[in-house]
């Protein structure tokens, strides 16, 4: 490997970490730094004084111009939107930055409130943890303007966080008796899961079936998954859990299609809010890594 290609792979887990948290999908993430690696090859790296810098602000910049015609797109997409999971092959087990909180998948759909330009100052500032006049010089602005983006996206992000915050090891004991629920759902049985103001975000992007707004309340989602039960009676269903970005979440098979991958929030004791993950495209690099249903234990 060349000098100039291994100093790129050396930051490579980092442009990759600011680039997936820009946009919530790991092909958008890849292809921006694609184009930075591009760049990167073009300039001569001797002359640079600081190349992570140089990197880290291309990467910034190819990642703006593309989250804002992302967010155009969003606003015509059909029902909830929800950011895509990183797997297996995407995880850089080198970068700590891999495996922090700011990969939560809850926590990528919160940075969904903020503009473009919020985004990218706060996660600089706040997840890369760059000072203001760094973040201020990645982003072509003034050290004040940086901080006012930077201050205005905590203060949204507070105004939506969930109200609870539990280990991921809560989650999957909750989420081991909804799997167990499904099996034969029955109103007692999801009523003691669900909290009664529980939320429920489906993305199936117009494609496929799900909710084209979300749904709140317990009554509404006893009813969603005695329905989906009912539909699904008589197929093969295969539920199993895996870990996505830090946390548990669980894969549905029907007749060995992976239909559905969902991840919630919790308040230690009931679901608060379940985000499911249905639309085909965004299923199937999941579906490609995970074990065929045939061989779950």
């Amino acid at each position: 490997m060349d000098p100039q290609t291994a100093l790129f792979q050396q930051h490579r887990p980092r442009l990759f970490g600011l680039a997936y948290r820009m946009l919530g999908t790991p092909n958008d993430a890849e292809d921006v730094l694609h184009d930075a690696w591009l760049r990167w090859h073009q300039q001569d790296t001797d002359a640079l004084d600081d190349a992570e810098a140089w990197l880290v602000t291309v990467t910034t910049r190819l990642a703006l111009d593309r989250l804002r015609r992302a967010k155009t797109e969003r606003q015509h997409y059909t029902g909830p939107w929800l950011p895509e999971p990183l797997i297996a092959d995407d995880e850089q087990p080198e970068s700590e930055l891999e495996r922090s909180e700011s990969l939560n998948l809850s926590f990528l759909l919160l940075l969904e409130r903020l503009s473009a330009d919020e985004r990218a100052a706060f996660l600089l500032r706040d997840v890369f943890d760059y000072s203001h006049a760094e973040a201020a010089a990645m982003l072509g602005i003034t050290e004040d303007a940086c901080r006012q983006r930077a201050h205005r996206a905590k203060q949204r992000l507070r105004e939506g966080r969930p109200r609870f915050s539990y280990a991921p090891a809560v989650q999957q004991r909750l989420l081991e008796k909804f799997m167990q629920a499904l099996q034969e759902p029955t109103p007692d049985v999801l009523k003691a899961l669900f909290a009664a103001d529980v939320l429920h975000l489906s993305d199936g992007g117009g494609v496929v079936r799900a909710a084209l707004r979300p749904l709140h309340g317990s009554e509404r989602l006893i009813r969603l998954y005695t329905q989906i039960a009912q539909r699904y009676q008589g197929s093969h269903a295969v539920h199993r859990l895996h870990w996505l970005n830090g946390a548990p979440a669980l894969f549905s098979w029907i007749n060995a299609t992976l239909v559905t991958v969902c991840w919630i929030e919790t308040d230690g004791e009931q679901i608060t809010a379940i985000h499911s993950l249905r639309h085909p495209q965004k299923l199937a690099r999941l579906n490609a890594v995970t074990s065929a249903p045939g061989h779950a234990s």
